[in-house]
């Protein structure tokens, strides 16, 4: 059997935001906007690599998670949490 590489960095991001936020994959995907049939697998596929979500499905992810798109293709995780951080402030304090 062929030994997996590791998992694209926005798999992983991916994956610990929504576990941050304790929601599930099918939450998620329906939040999202994704079928509700079918929501549970494809966020399920995105976050082990399997498929990488188009900018469009990303972006919706993102906003559910109330994260910038920038924060799930950081390879740096000290930059993903100061790109997460900025978000978090409001404009005034940026």
């Amino acid at each position: 059997m062929a030994e997996k590489g590791p998992l694209p960095v926005y798999s992983r991001r991916l994956r610990e935001a929504r576990e941050a936020l304790d929601i599930s994959q099918r939450t998620l995907g329906i939040k999202a906007g994704l079928d509700e049939f079918v929501a549970s697998t494809r966020v399920n596929r995105y976050e082990t690599g399997v498929h990488q979500p188009d900018l469009q499905t990303l972006q919706r992810l993102a906003a559910v998670l109330k994260l910038p798109v920038a924060y799930f293709y950081a390879e740096d995780d000290e930059l993903a949490q100061l790109i997460a951080d900025f978000k978090g402030r409001s404009r005034g304090k940026r």
